[in-house]
């Protein structure tokens, strides 16, 4: 999730500028999307019938057909604030954090806080090193999710990104500069999995718990589904296409009803660069956003992998949905290729009534397409379900001027492409091939718990 902003120049010039500004650069796309088009179409059909009427992508049903709702109106809103718990919260522009009466909040973890008894307490004068970031919580927090163990409590928090004006503070280039401030952002970046207990009102992190895990930018990965092994994704580092290593632009996240923790890539794009600046741009590399810059992290400086020149398939080796078991700290996270390559917003996963699993997803970029994948076999509680997310099929959704639309099948009959595992690996030029519905930015998707509806 990302803020839109000003910006104008150099990427290396600036450390708040928006991915969405970094994109523009490598890949500019028109302002208006073919969502926009359909909904103008919609409303002119039907005018104005007592009212504005605003429509949304909502009611995606689990068939092969989907549906454009209507938005709430005032009086439906109102209804549905007399059924909260709690008195609903003013607007209100104070730098703070607001909650009801009657609620209070507190700061439960914080960037640089050790989650082991052996890491260094935070220094605001350095901002820590690699070694101490690397036992401690990561930056800039987005998705998460609380899983039980008996009657403990494991949180899994994404960590997104870092501000190079906050890590590198300390000095007037606010930038990295060495290898070690490298290993300082790549620490930071990726999953924080931590046990949480609560004690006299408060909640804290349980130092030293057995299920205590940091997951970075250079933890071992294994890629699984079509694409593993597939010829784009071999390196030099991995001849043989089915390991990688890191997870990182970590934005939000899902659950499996199996009790396992999705994080989703979305921006990976910004982290790569050529040390040519020479070198030819694929329209593969164009599409995905990677180009000769990065958007100021310099890992290529002390990490070579993040040098498009010297290993042009390690961009296509990210982008994907990272199943991580919370239980198990030494299990291997997984990059479940079969859930697609883009810029991952959340993967909102229900078991559809035929015990299916479908997953919802966006691509958070103006001009990408809405997603949903379905697995090929079905769900049971209490038995190995790893496959059903490496098996079935991944959908791009068009949505039409009548108010309904269709989910469209990506498969090599479909999009002309050689394989499943070239559509899993280059996702968005799949969806185009089916004349998908591009749309601005679609981001997070949620499931009704009580309806076949995804919003």
């Amino acid at each position: 999730m990302t803020d839109r902003q000003n910006y104008r120049g150099d990427p290396l010039d600036s450390a708040e500028r928006s991915f969405d500004e970094f994109d523009e650069l490598n890949d500019p796309r028109p302002e208006e999307t073919g969502f926009d088009r359909v909904v103008e179409e919609y409303v002119s059909r039907r005018g104005f019938l007592g009212g504005a009427v605003a429509v949304g992508t909502g009611a995606f049903l689990a068939g092969a057909s989907l549906t454009c709702t209507a938005a709430l109106t005032a009086g439906d809103a109102r209804a549905a604030g007399g059924r909260l718990a709690f008195k609903a919260v003013a607007a209100g522009t104070a730098d703070t954090v607001t909650v009801p009466e009657g609620y209070r909040w507190h700061i439960v973890v914080s960037w640089g806080d050790p989650l082991w008894s052996g890491g260094k307490a935070f220094d605001p004068a350095t901002r820590g090193t690699g070694a101490s970031q690397e036992m401690a919580f990561g930056d800039n927090t987005d998705g998460m999710a609380l899983f039980m163990a008996g009657a403990r409590s494991i949180l899994a928090v994404n960590n997104e990104y870092t501000n190079r004006s906050i890590m590198y503070g300390m000095r007037d280039s606010m930038k990295p500069e060495t290898a070690d401030d490298v290993r300082k952002g790549k620490a930071a970046h990726g999953v924080s999995v931590m046990e949480v207990a609560q004690a006299g009102g408060r909640w804290r992190v349980v130092k030293d718990s057995p299920y205590n895990r940091r997951v970075t930018a250079d933890t071992p990965m294994e890629l699984t589904g079509p694409a593993a092994g597939h010829d784009l994704l071999k390196t030099k580092a991995d001849p043989t296409g089915r390991r990688s290593l890191g997870t990182w632009n970590n934005c939000g996240n899902g659950r499996t009803p199996w009790g396992t923790y999705l994080t989703c890539e979305e921006n990976f794009n910004g982290y790569f660069s050529s040390s040519d600046e020479a070198l030819a741009l694929s329209p593969a590399f164009r599409r995905y956003g990677v180009g000769h810059k990065d958007w100021g992290y310099a890992w290529a400086t002390a990490d070579e992998r993040f040098d498009i020149a010297k290993h042009p398939n390690e961009p296509n080796r990210a982008g994907y949905v990272v199943e991580i078991d919370p239980l198990d700290p030494e299990s291997t996270p997984k990059k479940r290729t079969a859930l697609g390559r883009m810029k991952h917003e959340n993967a909102e996963l229900v078991v559809a009534a035929n015990g299916r699993i479908v997953v919802y997803m966006g691509d958070d970029e103006r001009g990408e397409y809405l997603y949903r994948y379905v697995s090929d076999g079905v769900y049971a509680a209490g038995r190995g379900n790893d496959d059903l997310l490496d098996r079935g099929t991944l959908y791009a959704a068009r949505f039409d001027a009548d108010g309904t639309g269709e989910w469209l099948a990506l498969t090599p009959q479909t999009t002309g492409m050689a394989s499943r595992a070239e559509i899993c690996i280059h996702t968005r030029m799949a969806a185009s091939a089916v004349k998908a519905t591009t749309m601005d930015r679609p981001e997070w998707v949620a499931a009704n718990p009580h309806k076949a509806e995804a919003y």
